[in-house]
């Protein structure tokens, strides 16, 4: 059974789902669930998985049912951060487990470095940091490009750049820049402007998000147990090579789970990945 609640903060309405009771039947805590800019829709097939533990999933402030009061449209990772340590301040359920994905990955390195004492062990998937990567530069210089397309031509030829930006193996070299953006209709896109202009993906609102630096140090104090975790169809991609070379700095090796950076989704995506085998995977994980 999942409730909805709402959580009122500075600046925010945060809206959230708890999927089990809090307190936790068995003694364990409850297992947080975040993405960015993906919201709470996007785990509904993962936590199926995990009948046994109490979820919590939430909508990030200005996305999906969340809403904003402070006149801000980025998406800064230490702003999402304090958002969710109020939200289990709130829950009184502290320290959690968490698995976090991507953007929501940023967040929970955010929240460990600000917060070391909420997570108990914490599987950031594929957090996509450029300044973790040798070519950071270029990498900075591709994203800007993204966005470029996406303002000039709409989210079909955003997102086609987008892809190709992410899929593209190895560091960002002079070939990747010489290749002519690609055409929306080869990713099966309508090739229309369709006039918006708003993505939190494809425009620059979560720059703060790619850009975020990593307090290693604080990171490596925290009693949190961290595990960097990578999809094995991610090598050499953008958010494979970030998560191998944070991993490095943290002194491990990434944990490789199935199928690639939306392993987790469902068939309710419309891009499934392997959602029952990543499920087994990070049910291990969590279990040490």
């Amino acid at each position: 059974m999942t409730n909805t609640h709402t959580l009122t903060i500075a600046g925010a309405d945060l809206v959230y789902d708890v999927r089990g009771p809090l307190p936790t039947a068995d003694a364990r805590p409850p297992l947080f669930m975040i993405g960015q800019p993906m919201d709470a829709s996007g785990f509904t097939t993962l936590a199926s998985y995990f009948p046994d533990r109490t979820v919590v999933t939430y909508d990030p402030r200005g996305l999906g049912r969340s809403t904003r009061r402070d006149g801000r449209t980025d998406h800064d990772p230490d702003v999402q951060a304090a958002d969710i340590h109020a939200l289990i301040e709130a829950l009184g359920v502290g320290p959690v487990e968490m698995f976090a994905s991507s953007g929501g990955a940023v967040t929970a390195l955010a929240l460990v470095a600000a917060f070391p004492d909420d997570v108990t062990t914490l599987v950031a998937h594929e957090p996509p940091v450029i300044p973790v990567l040798p070519d950071a530069a270029a990498a900075e210089r591709a994203r800007g490009a993204v966005r470029d397309v996406y303002e000039a031509k709409g989210s079909n030829a955003g997102m086609a750049a987008f892809i190709a930006m992410t899929s593209w193996r190895g560091e960002y070299t002079d070939a990747y820049f010489a290749q002519p953006a690609p055409d929306p209709a080869q990713f099966g896109m309508p090739t229309e402007d369709d006039g918006t202009r708003d993505s939190p993906l494809l425009s620059d609102q979560s720059w703060a998000v790619s850009s975020y630096r990593p307090d290693v140090a604080a990171l490596t104090a925290a009693p949190t147990r961290i595990v960097i975790a990578v999809g094995e169809e991610s090598a050499d991609i953008f958010t494979g090579r970030t998560s191998e070379a944070l991993a490095e700095l943290l002194g491990q090796r990434p944990t490789v789970f199935p199928s690639g950076h939306g392993g987790f989704l469902g068939p309710e995506s419309g891009f499934p990945g392997q959602p029952e085998a990543f499920a087994r995977t990070l049910r291990d994980v969590l279990a040490g």
